[in-house]
Formats: structure tokens, C-alpha cells, sequence
């Protein structure tokens, strides 16, 4: 299914980011529109993984969200346990460089065919949405935030990947300077009536899909809010309205 053709409720992924599965599992519940959930450390860690199963048991789809970054074998072997675990879409590092994300790739595709399954989408961490210029600086990145994610996106491109995760900010230089069909998740969703809580470069999820965004991922604008369903529905109507 191409970028144009996909439906709201395929975009939009909400972020599970709670201490423990039952506070999860009741804002799942909650949101019946809703097929991606994000599980990120925090859940993930204090269910002992078994979110993941817990989504996949309740008809969801999950974006495993651990940011592997570690030595080429040690990623792919986690990229194997990524898929045995049915992570729908998952993510490592782009900073692990080509050659971890070459072997992150082959070992998802080769478990998947092993299990008869459809292989995840692997995905690349560009630069994190909570940087801004003088954050990346300090770490050396004297380039600049756009540069650096230029560089990350065409480097995880010819490694195989599906796509990359990128600030909002970002979408237009990836579109040009990677294939059509090349993924685009985007954190640092905040709708204009939600707080901008620790993000840096956001925008609007109308404006994100516009400018090219396959997948968004919303989390406190969601499952902080009053009333999550009537956030998550106002949302896919952004989305809606965008496409």
C-alpha cells in the first residue's frame, strides 16, 4: 500500500510511555480507532517485554521502540528477537553506522522468512526531536541538526532500511534527497491545543502530514489528556483533513 493510500488510523501511533502494563492496557483499551502503539524503555522494561504481547493478544500493532545501537552481531541479534516477538516496526540507531544497520536488516528479513511472517519495518534514529542546535554541537556535531540528519537518512538508505525516525522539521530534505517510498515516522507531534512538554521541533500533525509524513507518533497530547479518545479521534481528524 503506498504513502497516498494508506488510512488515518494507519498513521497515527500512540506512545505507551507508562511505569507498568495495567496503566497501559486501560488506555488501550480505550482507543478501539487506534492500530500502533508505540513501546518504548520504560514499558517495555517493567512489563518484561510482555507489552508486546499484550498488544499483539488485543489485535494491535506495535512499534518497538528500543533504539538499538551496539556492536553490528549484538544488533542483529536483537533485530531476530525484534521480529520472534511480532514487532510490527522497529528502530536502531543510525550512529551505529552502515554496517550494523546492514546486518540489523538482513537478520529481520532472514528471521521473518524463517517464521513465515511479514518482515518488520526497520527503522533508523536520526537526531532525537529533544535536540536543538546547541545540544547536537556539544556532542561534535558541528554540521548542524539538518546536515546531520541529511547524512543519517542517505547513510541508513543505502544500508537497506525501510526509513528513518526524524523531527517534523526534517521531512522535506529526506523527501528530497531519498526515494519515494523511503518511511518517515515522526515524534514531536504536538497538536496546537496540546502542551509542547520537553519537544524541541515540532509541529502540528496536519503540517507533518503534509509535508510528507508516513507514520506520526503522539503520546502526552493523548494519554494525558482528559478525555484520550475524544485527543486521539481529534487527531486522526488532523490527519484526516491533511490527506
Amino acid at each position: 500500500m503506498g504513502r497516498s493510500e494508506k488510512k488515518p488510523t494507519e498513521r497515527l501511533i500512540v506512545a505507551l510511555d507508562y511505569p507498568a502494563w495495567i496503566d497501559a492496557e486501560q488506555l488501550v483499551r480505550l482507543l478501539p480507532e487506534v492500530e500502533y502503539f508505540k513501546v518504548g524503555l520504560e514499558l517495555y522494561l517493567a512489563s518484561r517485554g510482555e507489552a508486546v504481547a499484550r498488544l499483539r493478544e488485543l489485535g494491535k500493532k506495535v512499534f518497538l521502540d528500543l533504539k538499538f545501537h551496539d556492536i553490528p552481531n549484538t544488533v542483529a541479534q536483537a533485530s531476530v528477537q525484534a521480529v520472534a516477538q511480532g514487532a510490527a516496526i522497529f528502530n536502531v540507531h543510525a550512529g551505529g553506522g552502515r554496517k550494523m544497520m546492514e546486518q540489523a536488516v538482513q537478520a529481520a528479513r532472514a528471521k521473518a522468512a524463517e517464521l513465515g511472517v511479514a518482515t518488520p519495518l526497520v527503522i533508523a534514529v536520526t537526531v532525537l526531536t529533544s535536540f536543538d542546535e546547541a545540544g547536537l554541537q556539544e556532542l561534535g556535531f558541528a554540521q548542524g541538526i539538518e546536515k546531520s540528519v541529511e547524512n543519517f537518512a542517505r547513510l541508513a538508505e543505502g544500508a537497506g532500511m525501510d526509513g528513518v525516525v526524524a523531527s517534523p522539521r526534517e521531512i522535506g530534505l529526506i523527501r528530497a534527497v531519498c526515494r519515494p517510498d523511503f518511511k518517515i515516522i515522526c515524534p514531536g507531534v504536538r497538536p496546537a491545543w496540546a502542551a509542547v512538554n520537553d519537544q524541541k521541533r515540532i509541529t502540528t500533525p496536519r503540517e507533518a502530514i503534509r509535508q510528507g509524513a508516513d507514520y506520526l507518533v503522539v503520546g502526552r497530547p493523548i494519554t494525558a489528556a482528559a478525555d484520550p479518545r475524544e485527543a486521539a479521534q481529534k487527531v486522526l481528524e488532523e490527519i484526516k483533513e491533511a490527506l
